[in-house]
């Protein structure tokens, strides 16, 4: 499975300071942990909530330019606006990485679905869409089909888009562990060319032994088809749940990755 670590946003308050700031040792000090942890690409999320469009495409431009600088691992560019998107792909001078996210919504569709295209990078794209997330699989699934054919009149290939079926906090509704699930099988049986992705956190957000439900949230969504998960790879919970699960869905050819620990 593709981990994306998780842990450069700006809506976090260290994080937020780095960007603002522009703290270099700060900012690759957080890249390198998650790239040894064992990160196959690093999200970055500049947006602080505060200053203009011109700040945060310049923060992106700023911590793309610092991470590549020092760190081989590929970045996931990470913002709603289409501008900041462009920007960080522009910084990134072609070098491997996904672009986090478009949605079913016709402008913003055809503002980044492009993107995708001319910078030949793999797409992640939520769904939902104008009207905000649905609270159904039904309503997901159909997001997700406007997404395809989007990607589909643009030139894109499925094979690039990994569809993001939405996390929601179970502390809110008991039952969108089970949507989200559903929605990977779903997605799987329909669109079978893409990939699937999602922000694993956001499950167990209000409530106690958040490491225990995470993991337990990922096992069960690797078995449903889970491809990617945007994640903390610092905890050492999550990544073991993850060569587990990989293992015991028959992922892992000759058990060699959930080996390799021990064999150290």
């Amino acid at each position: 499975m593709i981990v994306i670590g998780e842990k450069i946003n700006a809506t976090l308050a260290n994080i937020k300071t780095i960007i603002q700031e522009r703290d270099r040792v700060g900012l690759l000090e957080i890249a390198r942990i998650q790239a040894a942890a064992g990160a196959d690409f690093i999200d970055i999320n500049v947006g602080t909530g505060v200053g203009s469009r011109e700040d945060e495409v310049a923060s992106m431009q700023w911590a793309i330019e610092t991470i590549q600088e020092k760190v081989e691992t590929p970045i996931c560019i990470d913002s709603a606006d289409p501008a900041v998107l462009e920007a960080g792909l522009k910084a990134r001078n072609g070098r491997p990485g996904l672009i986090n996210s478009t949605k079913a919504e016709e402008r913003n569709l055809k503002q980044v679905v492009p993107l995708a295209r001319e910078y030949h990078t793999p797409l992640i794209a939520l769904a939902m869409d104008k009207a905000g997330i649905p609270r159904t699989v039904e309503d997901r699934v159909r997001a997700c089909a406007g997404i395809a054919t989007a990607c589909e009149k643009h030139g894109v290939s499925l094979k690039t888009l990994y569809l993001d079926p939405l996390v929601i906090s179970i502390s809110t509704d008991i039952k969108q562990g089970l949507v989200t699930l559903n929605t990977i099988v779903e997605i799987k049986k329909q669109f079978p060319a893409v990939k699937t992705v999602m922000g694993l956190s956001n499950v167990s957000y209000g409530l106690p032994g958040r490491t225990a439900l995470n993991a337990a949230f990922l096992h069960m969504a690797i078995y449903a088809g889970l491809d990617a998960a945007i994640m903390d790879p610092l905890d050492k919970a999550l990544m073991g749940a993850v060569k587990t699960a990989e293992v015991l869905v028959g992922k892992d050819r000759h058990c060699r990755r959930y080996m390799r620990p021990f064999r150290k």
